[in-house]
């Protein structure tokens, strides 16, 4: 049992490091020596967890994806719209980029040209945004001459913009920013956009105060 434990911390230590890395350098210029390193365990303990670095890079992103499609269903299940849920990921997921190297991690690897891993976190965010929309559509959410698909290519769109500019200027990510961005679309997109909330929101796993 105890060695099980041992291993257990060890792969998570494993992925936690090889996340920052991967955020950090991305994927082409991430090394394996330096992960364990970063990790604080040896290079042959790294592959007795992980044969190879495409490996350790799709535990992070099934470890990202995993934590980005819990905070969707719980904005899902949470908001009393579909589209006040849609503003609640985005700000979340925002501030999850911003402060969680797991889910930054995984938005990067889901990009990197050198991987086309072509099933990462920003191809399940852009799929669940267009499935989220339509239904909105199809509730009387969205305005009579907005069409889904353009509605979810804006969204989509603006997030993956924020994260890649977030890496340069972090102030790209703040709640603030990603608030204003909502403010400035509703009134365009929503039925009823009085109705629905743009309050920047705190991030995965913190509880927002009224």
């Amino acid at each position: 049992m105890v060695k099980q434990v041992r291993a257990a911390r060890t792969r998570q230590a494993l992925i936690l490091a090889a996340a920052e890395v991967f955020a950090d350098e991305g994927y082409a210029q991430a090394t394996l020596p330096v992960i364990s390193k970063r990790a604080g365990v040896s290079t042959g303990a790294l592959h007795f967890h992980f044969p190879s670095k495409d490996v350790l890079a799709r535990e992070v992103e099934g470890a990202a994806a995993d934590s980005v499609e819990k905070m969707a269903e719980r904005c899902l299940s949470s908001a009393d719209t579909l589209l006040q849920s849609l503003v609640n990921a985005t700000c979340r997921l925002l501030a999850a980029v911003a402060t969680d190297s797991v889910v930054r991690a995984g938005f990067k690897l889901g990009t990197d040209p050198s991987r086309n891993s072509g099933a990462g976190v920003p191809q399940w965010w852009c799929a669940w945004v267009h499935d989220l929309v339509v239904q909105a559509q199809d509730a009387g959410e969205l305005a009579a001459d907005v069409a889904p698909e353009d509605a979810a290519a804006a969204v989509v769109a603006a997030t993956v913009g924020f994260e890649t500019l977030g890496e340069v200027d972090g102030e790209w990510l703040s709640r603030e920013r990603v608030a204003r961005f909502w403010s400035f679309i509703l009134p365009r997109m929503a039925a009823s956009p009085q109705t629905i909330s743009v309050r920047p929101v705190k991030p995965m796993g913190e509880v927002d105060s009224e």
